[in-house]
């Protein structure tokens, strides 16, 4: 399994664009992603740095695997 990078909130917002999702709104420090034809929306913390877990979970939730978060990561 790869190392999932240290992101901020900020970064991974930019990377789940690039994937195609759209900011839809956002309340206090937290950003909220859709996608059309997606079940599931994403809620961004804007930290300087997100947990491993938390992470983890927003990128599935994403469709996307770790790989390929870090290839739009570094893109």
């Amino acid at each position: 399994m790869p190392r999932l990078p240290v992101v901020s909130g900020n970064g991974a917002v930019q990377v789940f664009e690039k994937a195609g999702w759209n900011v839809a709104r956002q309340k206090g420090s937290h950003v909220v992603l859709v996608k059309p034809g997606s079940m599931y929306s994403l809620s961004i913390p804007l930290h300087d740095e997100l947990g491993p877990g938390l992470l983890r979970d927003q990128i599935r939730k994403a469709g996307l695997t770790v790989d390929e978060f870090i290839v739009l990561l570094q893109s």
